[in-house]
């Protein structure tokens, strides 16, 4: 049995969700089984589709939404908690070869988790399970305990140039 281990994305720069995508697409192809829990996220995004075209890829949206510029609301807590529940005994089962929890950063950073909730369900998990956590803002403790974390660093954006976000090509 093969060692899974725990990979972060995360930074200022463009590219996380994306990195995490092509892993699993790599896994799938593989014949590896993928669940992607994607925390906050509720929309039905362009990258969400490959659900469609790849079987052994799941997807779970575990969001009501975008809150960044409001503060979340109970609902927005409890549903990061459900979907945390439900990773965590993905984890714990074995049953998906690789677990990517999308966003869950932002989740905490929002304080719709806590980190040692996250840090448990990663303790817990089958030896055997990949995990990638991704999204700005990754917590000290979490980054002590990946075994792989690359930060995202914008060096330049044509968002600064007034270009909007593009179908396809950035979501």
């Amino acid at each position: 049995m093969e060692k899974g281990y725990i990979h972060i994305y995360t930074g200022n720069g463009k590219g996380k969700t994306t990195a995490a995508f092509g892993l699993a697409i790599r896994a799938a192809l593989a014949g590896k089984k993928v669940f992607i829990g994607q925390f906050v996220k509720n929309m039905r995004y362009n990258e969400t589709k490959i659900e469609n075209y790849i079987s052994n890829i799941v997807i779970k949206q575990f969001g009501r939404g975008c809150f960044i510029i409001e503060n979340p609301e109970e609902e927005d807590k409890e549903a990061a908690r459900k979907g945390l529940d439900e990773c965590s005994l993905l984890m714990s089962k074995g049953e998906y070869d690789l677990i990517i929890l999308d966003e869950i950063n932002i989740a905490l950073y929002f304080k719709l988790l806590s980190v040692s909730d996250v840090i448990n369900a990663l303790k817990n998990k089958k030896q055997n399970v990949e995990v990638v956590l991704t999204g700005r803002y990754a917590p000290g403790e979490l980054i002590e305990m990946a075994d792989l974390v690359t930060q995202m660093v914008e060096v330049k954006h044509y968002y600064s140039k007034g270009v909007t976000s593009r179908d396809g090509i950035d979501h």
